[in-house]
């Protein structure tokens, strides 16, 4: 009996519990690679700690939400006697995210740097906005933005989101 036979003679439950816990096992293998190869690049380019522990953060909660979209499926979850639900939910939750565009903008401009930021903690930079340039010592990156130290002391927070927009000029 090869498994295709097998797979015909078991019934709806079992299969759905075996295609369950194949989809489980995969997301758990899926995680460790994923958060090896993030933690991998991070160590190469030096990218501080956090910077490496918010990104695998982001990256477990991308996958967990497809892998639930799939046991959905797989579980033959009726969407019609949820619609009501899930479109309230999904109206506060629009909601909310059209008010903070801005966080998740940011959030998101953090994924983008961390892969493509070619600047460190430590490095003299100069943020060129017109009159508004900032120059100074990256003293931290985070989620939602590049933390600047100016000559004079002063911690300039500036926005991820705005960092992608603008030039920005590494001083030796």
């Amino acid at each position: 009996m090869n498994l295709i036979e097998y797979l015909r003679s078991v019934d709806d439950r079992t299969l759905q519990l075996l295609i369950s816990g194949a989809v489980i096992v995969f997301y758990l293998i899926l995680i460790k690679i994923i958060e090896k190869l993030i933690k991998r690049y991070g160590k190469k380019m030096e990218i501080a700690l956090p910077r490496v522990i918010y990104t695998v953060k982001y990256f477990r909660f991308v996958l967990l939400i497809f892998v639930l979209m799939i046991l959905g499926i797989t579980w033959d979850i009726s969407f019609e006697g949820l619609s009501v639900y899930f479109l309230s939910f999904f109206t506060v939750a629009g909601v909310a995210l059209f008010a903070s565009w801005s966080l998740l903008s940011n959030i998101t401009s953090a994924i983008l740097l961390f892969f493509y930021f070619p600047y460190r903690i430590g490095d003299r930079i100069r943020i060129v906005d017109g009159d508004n340039s900032i120059e100074g010592i990256v003293f931290d990156l985070n989620m939602f933005s590049i933390i600047i130290k100016n000559d004079d002391g002063q911690k300039i927070t500036y926005p991820n989101n705005l960092a992608l927009q603008k030039a920005i000029i590494m001083i030796k």
